[in-house]
């Protein structure tokens, strides 16, 4: 989390521009759009927990090229290879590739597996809020601003390093035998509607997110130390709100989209706060209200879904949703042109999604409502 947070302050640092800058993030989006869907593809056929594993390592390697050196023909490559900085949201360990599969494959029903996503996105967003705190010390560090930052990306490395030692202890159950080359045709057309939507909300996401940290540094001059305590506030509101998600028994397709839309609501009111702690104050509600969102999201994306396409599907709906976020290199852009365009855009494109999300999916919701129940 502190290097998706980190990474656009670092390329400033580095003497980068914003519109330089967007252009990086465009590539890291791209890179770790190829990078999920080979880790998916791969999971299906070897085990879940194999492809988390290397999910871990790579950008663990490519941040330890990141600090050995200002040059920016390696600099910016291995910025890319981490694939960690695409977007600035409050439970970045959530979203390892293949980790959905992982609970799809271990646990059936719908129920079930929100609660479990909602407890693992929980732990990831408190996780997270280690990297707003990560962030936050830059400004105590005595080895100079560049340097500040080379350190801690040292220790984001060592910790990615010890997160694939974890996945070693990972129980995974034994699925089904891959029996098609790519997907099923009832799994494509199922993720086709979940994609329609992710594409929408995705590209509103690229224009507002990835560059948010900077946003903050750019709009209200704020400190990384300010920078860090809002993130670290927006990771532990996302885990209070994905804990009270696996307490909430209501419709999963009606939470997912309903969080949508508001998700986009505070980007908006974002772009026109005044003040920095007002700003801040709606990042770190906008949090809690995206970790409601994610676990019935997550669950309803994999509903429609064959268990042995589980992988591919969920890594797919993933590079749809990363593509759009390449909207990215465009955000440097309007970031020089205006500050409350990326967020303007990009709020408005986030909660269109959700309204997509709702009306693409709503006919097998209420098919599921119709079935008979059996005693």
């Amino acid at each position: 989390m502190f290097v998706t947070i980190s990474s656009s302050l670092y390329l400033s640092t580095l003497g980068l521009s914003p519109v330089i800058i967007g252009l990086v993030f465009l590539g890291m989006t791209g890179y770790i759009a190829g990078f999920s869907l080979s880790l998916g593809m791969l999971g299906d056929r070897v085990g879940y927990k194999k492809s988390l594993i290397l999910g871990d390592l790579i950008p663990a390697i490519a941040l330890i090229l990141l600090i050995s050196t200002r040059n920016p023909l390696v600099v910016i490559p291995s910025a890319i290879i981490t694939g960690l900085g695409g977007t600035a949201g409050g439970a970045r360990g959530a979203f390892s590739p293949g980790l959905t599969a992982l609970v799809a494959r271990n646990w059936k029903e719908d129920q079930e597996r929100v609660r479990r996503l909602g407890k693992l996105t929980s732990i990831s967003a408190l996780a997270g809020a280690g990297g707003g705190i990560l962030l936050s010390f830059h400004d105590y560090l005595p080895f100079g601003n560049v340097n500040d930052f080379r350190f801690l990306f040292g220790v984001a490395s060592g910790l990615l390093f010890a997160s694939a030692l974890c996945i070693l202890k990972v129980e995974e159950r034994r699925g089904e035998r891959k029996s098609t080359k790519f997907m099923t045709k009832g799994s494509l057309r199922y993720i086709s509607k979940v994609i329609a939507s992710n594409t929408l909300s995705g590209a509103g996401v690229g224009l507002a997110i990835p560059l948010l940290p900077l946003w903050f540094n750019l709009r209200f001059h704020a400190s990384p130390l300010m920078i860090g305590v809002i993130f670290t506030g927006a990771s532990l509101s996302t885990s209070l709100g994905s804990y009270i998600a696996t307490r909430i028994s209501r419709n999963p397709l009606r939470l997912a989209s309903l969080t949508r839309i508001m998700n986009g609501g505070f980007l908006l009111a974002m772009a026109i706060s005044p003040l920095l702690p007002l700003a801040g104050a709606l990042y770190v509600v906008r949090g809690f209200n995206a970790g409601v969102g994610m676990p019935n999201r997550t669950a309803i994306n994999v509903r429609g879904v064959s268990e042995d396409d589980f992988g591919t599907a969920s890594s797919l709906q993933g590079v749809a949703t990363r593509l759009s976020q390449m909207s990215s290199g465009l955000s440097g852009y309007l970031l020089e042109e205006s500050f409350a365009l990326p967020l303007e855009v990009g709020g408005m494109m986030q909660a269109l999604g959700g309204i997509l999300y709702y009306t693409l999916l709503r006919e097998r919701e209420e098919r599921r409502e119709e079935k008979p129940k059996t005693v």
